[in-house]
């Protein structure tokens, strides 16, 4: 199986957007740029092949933060790295950013574009409620492009693993990116060797071809024989391996706390989880039953925060049509007047995205939580929690299509079809070329 990976989870192009105060680079990110341009120095050392002069190119870029230079340098250095499949032939390959000093390169690249996208403001707000709420000494997985890049910018050292240890989920079936975790980590915690990744791998591929023989993989799920043997591809796949390599740091680390932003979701996840804020903390051991002590903290921290950013207007009591209502004023037709919530916000499509996203995967828990339910009155509360929540992400990002199909999922299982209808719509009215909108209303129509 060959591996290639993506960038980011949440967003990936390198879309060149301007904003007036971009004129200096925060002197975080500055600080960040001189510690991985200095890790990329040392780790190159002990290279045959030379490191590319547009990698030194590039932390210059930065530190001026001219984006633009930052940009095309990128652009180059993901082509001459192979490692992308749209990777082009422009550059000449070079074998050193198929080493330790990429994982470095690649936070650069990622932290500046995240930097350059955020208002400031709301970017630091962001990074605050994830690093303050976790304890020293911690384990944190970032998910999205944001709670790994900036978390990781914003914390005191992430070289040092303080004030915690902060990795990615999504890269751990990646061997180069495994490698460079033990170069910064090895021997504070335990992180998987080439042999464990291995029987990662392994052991994936005999549960992906008993599932296949019985006719249970996932959506999503690419698993063939080809000569008889196992073939697996695509982003499920990768995941799941992911998965299974986050389950072996989690056991081998258990003095340590650990904390998730998630990326995609893993059901082996799911009954180990509890709600921490933005993000979930990760148990040892499965939590049984639905903790409405949990719930109240959630949703009060939630209505808190979405009252900050889009108005204190969401209720157990608001409707659908309020909400779809609120997103054509606000998001549609940018009409401002009366708005209650954070004009930065609702002018900045990073921020839009990111809380969005973080507020789903709560409601996704709630959704299993629903499913798992061990009576009808368990059940009914987490579906309640998971409406409200999905209601919350939804106006904090009605083009997210997360946030958009979990909502209409529940609606629709609810019974509640004229609801998903016109969720979809709303979302269709703000991305009418989008096909997979158009096809969940046209879906939506023929089931009412």
């Amino acid at each position: 199986m060959t591996l290639k990976f993506q960038r980011t989870t949440l967003t990936c192009s390198l879309v060149a957007i301007s904003f007036a105060n971009a004129s200096a680079v925060d002197p975080d990110l500055a600080r960040f740029a001189t510690a991985k341009q200095t890790q990329v120095r040392e780790y190159a050392q002990a290279l045959t092949n030379k490191v590319p002069s547009i990698v030194w190119s590039l932390f210059d870029a930065v530190r001026v933060d001219d984006w633009q230079t930052a940009t095309n340098l990128a652009a180059r250095i993901d082509q001459a790295s192979g490692r992308f499949p749209d990777s082009g032939t422009n550059e000449a390959f070079s074998p050193a950013l198929r080493t330790l000093i990429w994982p470095p390169i690649s936070e650069m690249i990622g932290s500046h574009e995240q930097f350059h996208n955020w208002d400031n403001t709301l970017l630091r707000r962001f990074a605050n409620e994830i690093i303050d709420s976790i304890p020293r000494g911690s384990i944190y997985f970032g998910g999205t492009d944001p709670g790994r890049f900036v978390i990781s910018v914003l914390s005191e050292s992430h070289r040092d693993g303080k004030p915690f240890f902060t990795l990615t989920q999504n890269q751990l079936a990646d061997q180069t990116y495994l490698a460079y975790l033990r170069k910064m980590y090895g021997g504070r915690i335990y992180i998987p060797t080439d042999d464990d990744s291995q029987t990662a791998f392994q052991d994936y591929l005999a549960d992906a071809q008993a599932r296949l023989k019985n006719g249970k993989l996932k959506p999503g799920e690419d698993v063939r024989i080809v000569d008889n043997r196992v073939q697996v591809s695509g982003q499920v796949a990768v995941m799941a391996i992911n998965g299974l390599l986050v389950k072996i740091i989690l056991n081998k680390n258990p003095s340590r706390e650990f904390y998730i932003e998630e990326s995609f979701p893993l059901e082996w996840m799911y009954p180990q989880l509890s709600i921490h804020g933005l993000i979930f903390q990760l148990h040892a051991k499965p939590i049984v039953g639905l903790n409405m002590e949990m719930v109240r903290t959630d949703q009060a921290y939630w209505k808190k925060l979405t009252g900050e950013l889009v108005g204190d207007w969401i209720t157990d009591s608001t409707s659908a049509k309020g909400v779809c209502d609120f997103v054509d004023k606000i998001f549609l037709r940018k009409d401002y007047e009366g708005f209650k919530g954070d004009l930065r916000f609702a002018k900045n499509e990073e921020a839009q995205k990111t809380f969005s996203k973080l507020r789903s995967s709560i409601a996704g828990l709630y959704i299993w939580r629903a499913e798992h339910a061990r009576d009808a009155g368990e059940k009914s509360e987490a579906q309640r929690a998971a409406d409200l929540a999905l209601r919350q992400a939804y106006a904090l990002c009605p083009y997210s299509p997360e946030a958009l199909f979990r909502y209409t999922k529940l609606l629709t299982d609810l019974n509640r079809p004229d609801d998903a209808f016109l969720a979809a719509k709303t979302s269709l009215r703000l991305d009418p070329n989008n096909a997979s909108v158009q096809e969940l209303v046209r879906s939506l129509k023929h089931a009412q």
